[in-house]
């Protein structure tokens, strides 16, 4: 395991920064807006970059003439969460930290690659990985921020002596070896061990638990350090929270509204089948929004994470689909699994 603390930044290439530099390819942007002869252009920032949006704004108000820029308040968690009003309402829109989920001619992404060196921490990882000799196996998969130097990653893998399996899941997911946090196609290779290269537990977690058979070894750049990723915890709250709801008599059943976590079909299915389940659409599911509801239990057909990683801060139970179908009794304990996404909107 690394010996040093998250946080530390040492050899990561951001030791010396205050912020982390992005590629925000304003030439780019500025392009599109010539191209098109926008007067209105929308800017949409994922959560942990919405205080760049105005200084990103400036800069392209500086580059461009009789152009304004609109910046985007609502939540943005993924490609999947896109501000269709504000979109329709604009010639061009941006949207920033994701790669493309579907394609559109009116919206431009830019997936913000990140300028951290991903070498230093693969060279710690190797620790966790099975000696090529003994297992030269391995699946590599990474967050969109560094898949400008997937290929870089799998040569160096490579000249270390690992067979690299890499795969592009479905169409949800733009490249090949890509992982979003509620898509794992990627990792549907002939390996026992992955090895994660990015920023955080968020999408790794999400990967072991849809792929419990393999060993996750998480390599990340940004707070440099390596861990193998652990699902214990999460299985228990997920189990828990099960026991709970198979008390319940009553069940709120929630559609998103949000352009890509929308499974109307699943969410139907559920209401039309259980006289005492009722149909609630909503655009951002979080704990204060449900309470006023007096259900005993909650089906979020919505973005798998608002289950796994909220459920515990909600105030009743709240189930995947798959998880309520055992609460009701239609399948075994034994088949819980992780909740994803395939395919787009």
């Amino acid at each position: 395991m690394s010996q040093r603390s998250e946080g530390d930044l040492t050899r990561t290439g951001m030791s010396l920064k205050h912020d982390r530099e992005w590629d925000y390819e304003l030439d780019r942007i500025v392009e599109a807006v010539e191209e098109r002869d926008a007067d209105k252009v929308g800017l949409q920032f994922p959560e942990g970059l919405k205080r760049r949006a105005p200084a990103v704004a400036d800069d392209l108000r500086e580059l461009t003439d009789d152009v304004t820029y609109l910046i985007s308040g609502q939540p943005c968690y993924g490609a999947c969460d896109l501000d269709t009003y504000l979109m329709r309402r604009c010639d061009v829109f941006v949207h920033f930290g994701h790669s493309p989920m579907k394609d559109s001619d009116k919206i431009i992404y830019v997936p913000l690659f990140s300028n951290v060196d991903p070498f230093p921490i693969m060279e710690e990882s190797l620790a966790e990985l099975e000696d090529p000799e003994d297992d030269p196996d391995v699946g590599l998969v990474t967050t969109a921020q560094h898949m400008n130097l997937f290929g870089d990653m799998v040569d160096w893998l490579e000249e270390r002596g690992y067979e690299v399996h890499t795969r592009r899941g479905d169409d949800r997911l733009t490249h090949e070896g890509q992982v979003l946090g509620c898509n794992y196609a990627s990792a549907d290779i002939d390996a026992d061990q992955v090895l994660y290269v990015g920023g955080g537990k968020f999408h790794p977690l999400g990967l072991a638990m849809e792929h419990p058979d393999k060993t996750v070894v998480i390599g990340d750049p940004v707070n440099n350090v390596v861990t193998i990723a652990d699902t214990e915890k999460f299985l228990k709250q997920r189990y828990g929270a099960v026991h709970r709801a198979m008390d319940a008599d009553t069940f709120g059943v929630i559609f998103c509204t949000k352009i890509g976590q929308g499974r109307w079909d699943k969410a139907e299915e559920i209401v039309e089948n259980n006289e005492n389940a009722h149909l609630i659409t909503m655009d951002e599911v979080t704990p204060d929004r449900l309470r006023n509801f007096d259900f005993d239990a909650f089906v979020n057909t919505g973005c798998p994470r608002i289950t796994t990683d909220d459920g515990p801060r909600f105030h009743k139970p709240m189930l995947t689909p798959g998880e309520y179908e055992i609460a009701v009794g239609n399948e075994p304990l034994e088949d819980l699994e992780f909740d994803t996404f395939h395919g787009t909107w």
